[in-house]
């Protein structure tokens, strides 16, 4: 005990003193806490909404908030204040997001804000890893109903071997880039990873696993400090209200309905329909129920179960078919592949252009080169103080068949952009090499699973058009695998699609 009612938590991890701070700073929030590390200070706030809210899905927000202050800047432009997020923002508020919303109890509608202030940043102890273990602690020490803690680490490839939070010095000598963030499992006392992210200088897979088991020992660390937390400072938690569905109801009334879903998902994998039939079989079969419990006189709550419940079959039909027969929904083998086409030259004002389709899933990026003087200034908290190599994403509402208002990148195709130029940047030549700005822009025509790896093969298709030289001539090439695990068996789905994402238990990108 310091100050006042401020508690100090210390964590030694492999060199590093991370210190939680609590109780000085935004006092009237849920959850606050200060994460440091070195000379880089995050203020990391949690608060949840008194009322629930009537939606469909968990609302839960995550902001990082970049203040040019914490690296000694002034905004650029001419109201010298921070404006819109930047793109490091943007990215590190996904990450955040990602390990954190699998973990609040399913049926919770209250609204969740979490917002990471950087408060200062000495270019060396990077802030997004330590705003995952702040915003994971804010929330454990928090009334807010959460199932953590979670924690992360950044795991480095060093010439001297594996490190844990390496300083943004030592990553430029590093050939891997990994964060891996996980909870620690009530049954066996051991860290379940929940979430990874990586770009690397085309490592092998050992080095991989290797780095991945390396990573629990932090993440435990991390877990243990912020279990101190909830012990010493946390709040009980509030009682809410978790949305729940009356699936007995709907079993009761339609005892059929079960095995009518079952025989309709096999009917689809065997005739291998593609999405718009299938979602069109899926669709009737579901309104022909809700026809007749309307014409019962069902009421709302009823026929929200029904959705629901039908939902849910038709999930478990396709995991029990997979499981029990290797079978798909689509009609392929787990390993299957659908078709692929490639084609080159297709805008003839354009420095290079590539199309990729992989089954239903088309991408078309185009290529533009520029003179260095062409590069983008970065004007962020980085080190970093301009970009030649950028790759963007668009997915308009079109290419999933939907109408919709445009109004620039939204936060999800600000992720898929750049998940794209990570994998591609490695083989990007050097200025001296090749002295041009070089931009990518993905235009996403038709989606059914996995447009950001498609968004790099057609990519890598449209810089060979170009001309550009690739560094040891290669492509690059990225799938989306999927995994449905069963009580005593676990199926790797090669190439999955939308519903198999849906309904899986991972979509795990690699390039």
């Amino acid at each position: 005990m310091t100050e006042d009612g401020v508690r100090r938590f210390s964590l030694d991890l492999f060199g590093k003193t991370i210190e939680f701070e609590v109780g000085k700073l935004a006092t009237l929030a849920d959850g606050a806490v200060v994460v440091s590390c070195g000379g880089t200070d995050i203020l990391v706030t949690a608060m949840g909404s008194k009322n629930e809210v009537d939606r469909d899905f968990f609302p839960l927000v995550v902001d990082v908030e970049e203040r040019m202050y914490a690296a000694g800047k002034i905004p650029g432009g001419f109201f010298r204040r921070e404006g819109r997020p930047s793109e490091k923002s943007i990215l590190t508020a996904r990450l955040i997001d990602r390990p954190l919303r699998p973990n609040f109890p399913e049926g919770m509608r209250i609204e969740v804000q979490v917002i990471a202030t950087i408060l200062s940043v000495d270019h060396a102890n990077q802030p997004d890893v330590l705003a995952v273990n702040g915003a994971s602690a804010a929330l454990c020490i928090s009334d807010i109903p959460f199932d953590g803690p979670v924690g992360a680490v950044r795991v480095g490839l060093l010439p001297t071997g594996l490190a844990i939070n390496p300083t943004i010095q030592e990553m430029e000598l590093s050939s891997l880039d990994l964060v891996v963030a996980g909870v620690l499992n009530p049954e066996s006392n051991e860290v379940d990873i929940i979430m990874v992210e990586a770009g690397a200088s085309q490592v092998s897979e050992d080095d991989i696993v290797e780095a991945l088991e390396f990573s629990k020992q932090g993440i435990r660390e991390m877990i243990r400090i912020q279990q101190q937390m909830m012990q010493e400072v946390g709040k009980p938690k509030r009682e809410v209200n978790l949305r729940k569905f009356d699936f007995q109801a709907v079993e009761e009334r339609f005892p059929e309905m079960k095995t009518r879903v079952d025989n309709l998902v096999h009917e689809v994998a065997r005739n291998q329909l593609e999405k718009p039939e299938r979602d069109k079989a899926l669709d009737n079969l579901q309104n022909e129920f809700l026809l007749a419990a309307e014409m019962g006189g069902a009421g709302e709550d009823f026929l929200a179960s029904l959705k629901e419940y039908y939902s849910h079959l038709v999930g478990e039909s396709i995991r029990r078919m997979v499981l029990e027969e290797e079978l798909r929904v689509d009609g392929r083998r787990p390993e299957e592949i659908r078709p692929i086409t490639c084609e080159v030259g297709l805008v003839s004002r354009t420095h290079g252009s590539g199309l990729f389709a992989r089954g239903l899933t088309q991408v078309l990026t185009l290529l533009t080169l520029g003179p260095i003087s062409d590069m983008q200034r970065i004007d962020d908290l980085s080190p970093e103080e301009g970009k030649r190599f950028l790759h963007h994403y668009n997915f308009p509402p079109f290419c999933v068949g939907e109408t919709g208002v445009l109004r620039g990148p939204r936060r999800r195709e600000i992720g898929h952009g750049a998940l794209a130029e990570r994998a591609l940047v490695t083989l990007i030549p050097d200025e001296d090499v090749f002295p041009y700005t070089i931009r990518l822009v993905s235009e996403v025509l038709s989606s059914n699973g996995s447009t950001s790896m498609a968004s790099v093969c057609a990519s890598s298709l449209a810089l060979m058009d170009a001309g550009v030289p690739l560094k040891d001539k290669k492509a690059v090439a990225g799938i989306a695998m999927g995994l449905v695990k069963g009580e005593d068996k676990v199926v790797v789905l090669t190439d999955i699609q939308g519903i198999e994402d849906k309904y899986g238990d991972m979509d795990f990108k690699v390039a």
